[in-house]
């Protein structure tokens, strides 16, 4: 069954405070209820209740993710503005510190509270998760497990989290360290059949480990209720235009793994510790840094890797229709990823409140007409 390759994307921003530049839990504000009746399955509230989701249709292509994507930012930043409040998309924020931050009121947040304690509580994080349709489960496990080797790839481009509770922390994607407390977490070992990983769910289900497999928070992940590949590697990035870069991306490279598959061609699998070393490059040095390519068995700068990485996946961009958008990813690598960024606003200013305005203003761009004249914006 040839796969759908259909694009779901789900981001999770943050809300703040335009006064202070502090996260400020937006259930006070409504801002989850309001949403509900304007976009009813689309927003939903995460564990801290600074954090708000919002997750698009199932899109047929890039073109309708767009259109579904900037309509939700668009009107996710008009609710928070309606509260007095900015939404703001990176992947950590420069200074809150998540001892101060509430947790929302649903038993499935008190549940993994109560299960992982500090650790959940501190998992003040915010992520793009991006589905792509495959709706064989067997062919998903054989794309997941040859895709696994891209995921330090796409992480180096997305990084977006330099900083935490205040401190400049040396890492461009430091979300990924915070999220790695977690149990089963990270890049994922190979499986041969889509019956091994079912014994394995099985396994964790039968001896208590987890209820269901939505509780398993790989990096790449045959979704347990839909049909499709979740990957969910990245920090979220600032802009729209970044995101749906990554999620063109991402769609090439499971249609060009398919492409091989499909010819019997494999591509070859390796082992989750060689991953993890280029995920720990990744999370480290974000585009600026060297990959291993296990192959020649050499380190190679991640940015000759990704003109690689998009030469591998050009015969497939055309026919699903997201050449403008894969070809956004080379617009990232010149102007730096939203970490690159925010550390440029701080060595200029020094000010971690004026990196947050950044983000804010950048989360804005090509969506929202400036506010109306009067009315109150952050200093």
């Amino acid at each position: 069954m040839t796969p759908s390759l259909t694009i779901g994307i789900e981001e999770e921003y943050m809300t703040v405070d335009p006064l202070t530049r502090d996260l400020r839990s937006h259930i006070q504000a409504e801002i989850i209820e309001k949403g509900k009746l304007l976009m009813r399955e689309h927003v939903k509230p995460e564990m801290h209740q600074s954090v708000v989701e919002v997750g698009t249709c199932v899109c047929r292509n890039i073109k309708e993710a767009r259109e579904e994507l900037v309509k939700l930012r668009r009107e996710m930043i008009a609710l928070a503005r309606q509260s007095g409040l900015e939404l703001a998309a990176a992947a950590t924020h420069p200074f809150a510190d998540w001892r101060q931050q509430e947790i929302y009121p649903d038993a499935r947040y008190h549940t993994i509270v109560e299960d992982m304690q500090q650790v959940a509580r501190a998992n003040l994080i915010f992520g793009l998760h991006v589905h792509i349709g495959v709706e064989d489960r067997e062919a998903a496990i054989h794309l997941m497990n040859a895709a696994r080797y891209f995921l330090p790839h796409i992480l180096a481009v997305s990084t977006n989290s330099p900083f935490w509770v205040g401190m400049k922390t040396g890492l461009k994607s430091y979300r990924c360290k915070v999220f790695d407390k977690f149990p089963r977490t990270n890049i994922p070992d190979y499986f041969p059949s889509w019956g091994e990983y079912e014994s394995f769910v099985n396994l964790l289900i039968k001896t208590h480990c987890i209820d269901n497999a939505k509780k398993i928070w790989w990096d790449i992940r045959p979704h347990p209720f839909f049909n499709t590949l979740e990957f969910r590697v990245c920090d979220l990035p600032m802009r729209v235009d970044e995101t749906l870069a990554l999620a063109a991306l991402i769609q090439a490279t499971v249609a060009k793994l398919y492409k091989l598959y499909a010819a019997n061609q494999g591509f070859r699998l390796y082992r989750r510790a060689l991953i993890m070393e280029n995920k720990w490059r990744a999370a480290r040095y974000g585009i600026d840094g060297k990959l291993i390519d296990f192959g020649k068995q050499i380190e190679v700068p991640l940015r000759d890797l990704m003109q690689e990485y998009l030469a591998f996946v050009d015969d497939v961009v055309d026919d699903l229709g997201c050449r403008q958008e894969v070809n956004y990813i080379r617009e990232i690598l010149a102007m730096g990823t939203g970490a690159d960024r925010q550390l440029r606003v701080f060595e200029q200013t020094q000010d971690l409140k004026r990196v947050v305005d950044y983000i804010i203003e950048e989360t804005q761009v090509s969506l929202v007409q400036p506010a109306p004249q009067g009315a109150r914006t952050h200093p």
